[in-house]
């Protein structure tokens, strides 16, 4: 009776293990997206730089040279990520990223400076050498943000 049930089926296979998706890096940056946010940029113990970009966007094409080779010069002290914003939707929308490029600087996990466009690459290395000079002590005095919406209650 088996035989004659499964005599019409195509035999499906199995599905494939699903693994973790790893962080990309080439050394200088790294590439995140919203399942590897979380180990990449709250979970790390440098500070870190995060460049939410768009790939159609010019100013974010710009200003890539700069963020890689600041990568290169800071890689001791800093991890530089870059976040696709068509990919990283959701981190983003938490984020309150309205524009691109925009540069958000992590400290312990918590944001504690940004800056919006096409900016003088001066002004990105001056905001990368206070987020490490400053950034800590910030990060510790800053409140933590409560995610969860309970409504009206």
């Amino acid at each position: 009776m088996d035989k004659e049930q499964n005599a019409g089926k195509i035999p499906v296979p199995a599905p494939a293990a699903v693994t973790p998706v790893i962080l990309q890096s080439d050394d200088l940056l790294v590439e995140t997206d919203d399942v590897t946010w979380e180990n990449a940029v709250e979970k790390s113990i440098k500070p870190v730089v995060v460049m939410f970009y768009s790939p159609t966007c010019v100013f974010c094409h710009q200003m890539e040279p700069y963020f890689r080779s600041y990568a290169g010069e800071y890689r001791d002290s800093v991890i530089f990520v870059r976040l696709n914003i068509l990919i990283g939707q959701w981190t983003a929308e938490r984020y309150g990223v309205k524009s691109t490029p925009t540069f958000k600087f992590f400290c312990n996990g918590k944001p504690v400076q940004e800056m919006v466009g096409a900016i003088y690459p001066a002004i990105l290395k001056k905001m990368i050498d206070e987020v490490i000079i400053h950034g800590k002590e910030c990060a510790k005095n800053s409140t933590l943000i409560d995610y969860d919406i309970t409504g009206y209650g």
